[in-house]
């Protein structure tokens, strides 16, 4: 991504307040990934798709420059258009304009990567598990889903619920029109674990109020998405990031809806849908994990392969504890993936870009998981250090 190390610790960060980002830039961070879903910059009040505005963007990008930090990569929310699609195909296909000209208008602004999801249902959870120092971790366990603890533990949208707010308090955090202005500051707001009121802004519903997805539907929906959006992204020069399912679900899926994206063959079948270079992956190191019953093993050479393919744009660097349809998301030091080893595939396969921390433990005494954060980024740096990716700048 541009000139400088070949991999950089980065924060993906949700309708950041001000203090957010002077925090972000104490830490050592200079490239962030940013997500506005909720505010007027880029949502309808009622959520879904809406067409953005090249000027706004711009002065949000210079109100996030202002404070040293460059924004690498933005969040396209593509609604509910995967299931429009299968229900709606004409609606699904005014989304879908509006998608393609919002990615001409990111460029428009100076924005030149973007990020997107293909979940049709909140990334399912079924509990919270003990973990380290009387945190708790947010973990999957097939055999304990229920509908309640799916309602109850699941994540909406691409972040983690302690960092979603209200679009009434998100509006409190932009920048002035004219961007002359800061945002107020103030801690974030920690809703429960699970945060389902947030579906309503991402196009997400839980898996029981979804007419069954099959494999074949599954697919039509993604190559539908990727058919509109590829070629604009060609023609603006704009890199898509696209994460995959998370979690993997089994054989025949969950509650009738299939992950297609849920495997490693997945992800090759994905790629392979556009040999564009701009179509490539938002590769969550902590979700590809959940695809292996031994991710320990399975990881390493899995990184090196999709690094090698030169798609990867951006990398979540988690870890998990377990694997396939059984898994803990804990501290990246105390998982069962190497990270150093992790690290220096990402090097061999010529991976160039950020790596963030994602989806940490849940505890009190760190309500928005800014500390959780902070040893994350801390122990990534160090990790990249150690592997002569990254030396202390000369001053």
């Amino acid at each position: 991504m541009g000139t400088g190390p070949t991999m950089y610790i980065s924060e993906q960060l949700l309708n950041p307040s001000d203090a957010r980002l002077r925090l972000a830039a104490q830490l050592g961070v200079e490239h962030v990934v940013l997500d506005n879903r909720g505010t007027e910059l880029v949502s309808a009040a009622s959520g879904g798709v809406t067409a953005w505005d090249a000027g706004r963007l711009r002065d949000y990008r210079r109100w996030v420059e202002g404070f040293g930090l460059k924004l690498d990569v933005f969040a396209l929310d593509v609604g509910s258009i995967l299931l429009d699609s299968l229900v709606d195909l004409e609606g699904a296909k005014k989304s879908r304009d509006i998608l393609a000209r919002n990615i001409a208008v990111a460029a428009d602004a100076g924005i030149h990567c973007l990020k997107y999801n293909v979940q049709m249902v909140g990334i399912t959870r079924t509990g919270l598990k003990p973990g380290r120092g009387g945190c708790s971790n947010s973990g999957f366990r097939h055999a304990e889903y229920t509908p309640e603890a799916d309602r109850q533990h699941s994540y909406w949208g691409v972040g983690y619920p302690s960092n979603q707010v209200s679009p009434q308090d998100a509006a409190s955090r932009r920048p002035s029109p004219e961007g002359s202005e800061s945002a107020r500051g103030g801690p974030s707001p920690t809703p429960e674990e699970g945060g389902s009121g947030s579906a309503l802004l991402c196009g997400q519903k839980e898996a029981r109020a979804v007419p069954p997805v099959s494999e074949k539907a599954g697919w039509d929906a993604i190559e539908f998405l990727v058919d509109g959006l590829v070629p604009a992204a060609d023609a603006a020069g704009v890199r898509l990031a696209c994460h995959p399912h998370d979690p993997a679900y089994p054989p025949g899926g969950l509650n009738g809806i299939e992950h297609v994206v849920g495997s490693a063959d997945g992800m090759r079948r994905f790629l392979a849908l556009s040999d564009s270079p701009r179509h490539g992956l938002n590769f969550c190191q902590g979700t590809v994990a959940e695809m292996f019953k031994d991710p320990g093993r399975a990881m390493i050479p899995v990184i090196e392969e999709f690094a090698a393919t030169g798609r990867i744009f951006m990398v979540h660097f988690r870890n998990i504890r377990g694997g396939y349809l059984d898994f803990q998301e804990v501290f990246p030091d105390e998982g069962d993936v190497d990270m150093f080893e992790a690290i220096k595939a990402y090097q061999r396969g010529g991976y160039h870009g950020p790596l963030c921390p994602d989806h940490v433990p849940v505890s009190e005494l760190d309500p928005g998981r800014e500390r959780f954060m902070a040893f994350a980024l801390g122990y990534t740096r160090g990790l990249l250090q150690a592997a002569g990716a990254w030396t202390t700048p000369r001053r």
